[in-house]
């Protein structure tokens, strides 16, 4: 009489070991496969986190202030407030305000349930944000005012590619991606900055409020530094310090 011992495998499925090792292999490969195909097929995990709902401050095209909370919109990356696009005759257009002034228009003065994704790097909040039933990073991408943001997340690259297919918002000419766009920005900034600190930290009857330099306000601000203002190599050590971003509008 054989006495069989299990085999165990990956997962709660065994064998006996009088079982021929290849018709043992051949199982655990089939195993496997069905385990795999089912996870694929499995959908998508909702939004983890709490949900933030609550009034809203439109701070550019692609993050908001709900209740006095910074959240910026996961997976998409709007143009930048100071930043211009093409048009389709070659001519420039204002697509990071009018990206701003589409994500305000989206909200129309109302109020957005955000579900959180976690926190970025200077502490914002990530979140999937609803307004009036819709999903608002969605249609910055899909109405050409917002690249998905590819780099973090491919959820919104189908509407993207439908965007461009369409030739509308910043896909109407040529564009440069925000991403370069603030290189190219804080490469320029820095050369000129001291040590090459290129945030400006300034000090206003709004508080104190840190610039970056592709900011629509950058080039207007000077710093004092005897009345305490100062520059800073990162947002993360303008944040640490108690300075907040400046509002585009």
């Amino acid at each position: 009489m054989v006495k069989h011992v299990p085999l165990q495998l990956s997962g709660s499925l065994a064998f006996p070991c009088s079982l021929a090792p290849r018709r043992v292999a051949w199982m655990a490969a089939v195993f496997l496969v069905a385990s795999v195909a089912g996870a694929l097929a499995a959908p998508p995990t909702e939004p983890g986190g709490a949900s933030i709902t609550g009034s809203v401050r439109v701070v550019d095209g692609d993050t908001i202030d709900v209740d006095g909370r910074r959240v910026r919109l996961e997976g998409i990356d709007a143009p930048e407030a100071s930043q211009d696009c093409q048009s389709a005759t070659g001519e420039p257009w204002p697509c990071g305000r009018r990206a701003t002034a589409e994500l305000r228009a989206l909200i129309d003065g109302g109020t957005v349930e955000c579900h959180e994704r976690g926190l970025d790097k200077y502490g914002r909040v990530l979140a999937m944000c609803l307004s009036g039933g819709k999903n608002i990073n969605e249609l910055m991408v899909r109405r050409g005012y917002a690249w998905a943001f590819v780099k973090y997340s491919t959820e919104f690259a189908g509407a993207e590619t439908e965007a461009r297919q369409a030739k509308i918002g910043v896909w109407q000419g040529d564009a440069q991606a925000p991403w370069d766009f603030r290189h190219k920005e804080w490469t320029v900034a820095e050369t000129a900055a001291p040590t090459g600190c290129a945030i400006k930290g300034n000090i206003s009857n709004r508080g104190h409020i840190y610039h970056v330099p592709w900011g629509v306000w950058y080039d207007k601000v000077r710093i004092d530094e005897a009345h305490g203002e100062r520059w800073f190599c990162s947002e993360d050590d303008a944040i640490a310090a108690g300075w907040r971003a400046a509002v585009a509008n």
